[in-house]
This record gives structure tokens, C-alpha cells and sequence, in this order.
């Protein structure tokens, strides 16, 4: 009876021995930090069509991971090693291989945050957008030069421009470009409310319109505050006779000329061969000369209607304007500022 009760104890003792083995090495394995030990957060970006040894490699090229085998051994258990996904991922200080495997598996990638502004030219789009994104400038900036596909949303290859608002989005890592400008498109639905299109259309404008207007505005000044009155300013030249309905915008020769630098227009400057010269061509120029700011948009939409037809920079350097009815008055405006110009280029 002892014999059979000490072999009994034996063997229990035995399997606890085998359990608590197992038990320790599966904990080892799934929860013990594995990935940036002692390190802090990265990222792992894993390509289109990438598979498992790609992770694998990028891991240890990276230094990420300590133990190889282990985390091999359970991404096979759970069956990774066939669903691997692409994506930007975050590999936090101290990860277990059982967090790792399951976030990649499961594709939980975290986002992208892409931020437009300040862009003059539609040249500069592919890469600014696409600078952060797997997606390629290149297929980017076909897809916006292909008439046929803007032409789906109602635009050509010159105002698709305006579709672009800008703003700071959110995407994943592997967006495709094509995803991506479906993805801007739908932001531009949205922004587009059945107000804004009714305040558009009581101008006389399409949102087109309003936008490469707001393009005009937003190159003149920064002052939120005098934006609806310098947009009022620009309408009114639009179908006055004073004016032969030229919106004479300095901003946009610049623009016509690819100088940006240019501190003062001459008269050579407005003699320049472009749609874009609205001292030599009435209306609207063709497309916008840059992406304007919300502000400067719904400044169109809500303008300001007053009687005014010019405008100048003020003589105090604020930035702001002063607006004038008659050319009279905006000729004593642009001498106040001259002057001014005279006396700082003087005192320096």
C-alpha cells in the first residue's frame, strides 16, 4: 500500500513538474517582453504583399525582436505566417509576442496623420500628401492628370485642385493613391452642405468658382477679419464697368509668372501671356493659385456687400487693407503706402 501511495505522490509530483514546465514556458513565450525590450515605441511598416519572412526580416534588421524562435513558434500556433497584413504598426516598449502576433494578424494598424497647406502649385500635391504613405506621388500625380478619372466627379484636370481642402486627415499607411483621392473626395462632399452650394449659387458661382476666388483671397491677405469684405471688394469688381470687370489681382501674375518672389508688380509684369493675367482678362482665372483655407472659402460664401472696388495695403505694415470706392481714393491709399515704403527703406 505505501509502495502504491508513494508511486501515486511520484507521479503526481512528475505531471505538476510537466504542467508547471509547460505552464512557465508557454507564459515565456506569449507574455514575457520580447519586442523593444527596454526600449521605446517604434514602428514596423509592412509593405503590400509583403509575407512572413519580410515581418521576420524587417524584426531583425530593425533589432526589434530578442528571441527569434519563440515568436516563430507562435506565430505558426496561431496561424500569422499565412495572414500576414500590411500596415504601420505599433510595436510598444517591452511587447509580448502574444499582443505582437495578434495585432498584426488582425491587421490593427495604427493611422497616418497627413497635413496639406501652403500649396501653390498642383505640381507639389503627390508629394506632400503621399510623403508619409505607401501610396506612390507617382500613380498620384497620373491620377489627377487623368482627365477621365477626375472627370467622374465633374472635374478637369485644372480644377480638381479645388477638390483638395486643407486640413490634417487621417489615413492608413497603406491607403493606395487611388484610395486616397477617394477618400479626399468624400471629405469634399461633406463640406460641400446643401447651404454652402445655395450661398454659392446665389453668387452666381459654382463651388469651383468660389474656390479659385478664395484662392485670390487667400494669397492677398491672412486677416480672417477683412476677408469677407475684400471678397465683397472682388465681386463687385467682377461686374463693374469701372473695372471692365478685370479683377486686376496682383497674386494671380505671380502665379502666371512662377515667381513668387516678386515684391512689387510692374507694368512688365502685366503684360505676361497667361489665362491666369486678370489685368489683361475679365473674370474668374481658370483654376486656383493655391489651396485656400477654410476661413478664406466660406469668406466668399458670406461676403461682405459694399460699395468698394479697390484696395492697398495700409501704410502701418499690420497686414491689413484699406478699401477705397473710387481709383481716386485708392490712389491716396497706394501713396500713403508708398511713402511709408520710402521712409522704412530711409531709416534701414
Amino acid at each position: 500500500m505505501a509502495q502504491t501511495k508513494n508511486w501515486k505522490i511520484g507521479l503526481f509530483l512528475a505531471i505538476a513538474c510537466i504542467f508547471i514546465t509547460v505552464a512557465f514556458y508557454a507564459y515565456q513565450v506569449t507574455q514575457t517582453a520580447n519586442l523593444q525590450v527596454d526600449k521605446e515605441d517604434t514602428f514596423l511598416y509592412i509593405p503590400s504583399g509583403a509575407v512572413y519572412q519580410t515581418v521576420m526580416d524587417s524584426l531583425k534588421q530593425r533589432k526589434i525582436i530578442q528571441d527569434e524562435l519563440s515568436f516563430s513558434f507562435l506565430a505558426k500556433l496561431l496561424k500569422y505566417q499565412e495572414r500576414v497584413k500590411a500596415g504601420r504598426y505599433r510595436i510598444r516598449k517591452n511587447m509580448g509576442n502574444l499582443a505582437a502576433i495578434r495585432m498584426l494578424r488582425a491587421g490593427l494598424q495604427d493611422p497616418v496623420k497627413v497635413t496639406f497647406n501652403n500649396i501653390r502649385l498642383k505640381e507639389e500635391l503627390p508629394g506632400k500628401i503621399c510623403k508619409n504613405l505607401e501610396a506612390d506621388s507617382v500613380a498620384f500625380a497620373a491620377l489627377i492628370n487623368d482627365p477621365e478619372f477626375v472627370g467622374k466627379w465633374g472635374f478637369d484636370t485644372v480644377s480638381i485642385t479645388t477638390m483638395f481642402l486643407p486640413n490634417t486627415y487621417q489615413f492608413y499607411w497603406n491607403t493606395s493613391a487611388e484610395e486616397v483621392l477617394e477618400r479626399l473626395h468624400k471629405e469634399y462632399k461633406k463640406f460641400w452642405t446643401d447651404e454652402r452650394k445655395a450661398k454659392a449659387k446665389a453668387i452666381g458661382f459654382s463651388p469651383v468658382k468660389v474656390t479659385v476666388l478664395a484662392s485670390i483671397i487667400e494669397a492677398e491677405t491672412n486677416k480672417n477679419d477683412e476677408k469677407q469684405r475684400m471678397a465683397g471688394t472682388y465681386i463687385n469688381r467682377l461686374t463693374a464697368e469701372e473695372t471692365n470687370r478685370r479683377l486686376q489681382a496682383d497674386p494671380t501674375l505671380k502665379f502666371a509668372l512662377k515667381d513668387f518672389g516678386i515684391k512689387r508688380i510692374l507694368n512688365v509684369h502685366k503684360e505676361v501671356e497667361s489665362p491666369y493675367n486678370t489685368y489683361k482678362y475679365p473674370g474668374l482665372p481658370p483654376g486656383p493659385i493655391n489651396l485656400p483655407s477654410i476661413p478664406s472659402i466660406d469668406a466668399v460664401l458670406n461676403y461682405e456687400k459694399n460699395n468698394y472696388l479697390y484696395f492697398c495695403a495700409k501704410e502701418d505694415f499690420s497686414g491689413h487693407h484699406n478699401f477705397a470706392v473710387t481709383y481716386k481714393d485708392h490712389l491716396a491709399n497706394a501713396r500713403l503706402y508708398q511713402a511709408a515704403l520710402d521712409k522704412r527703406k530711409i531709416m534701414k
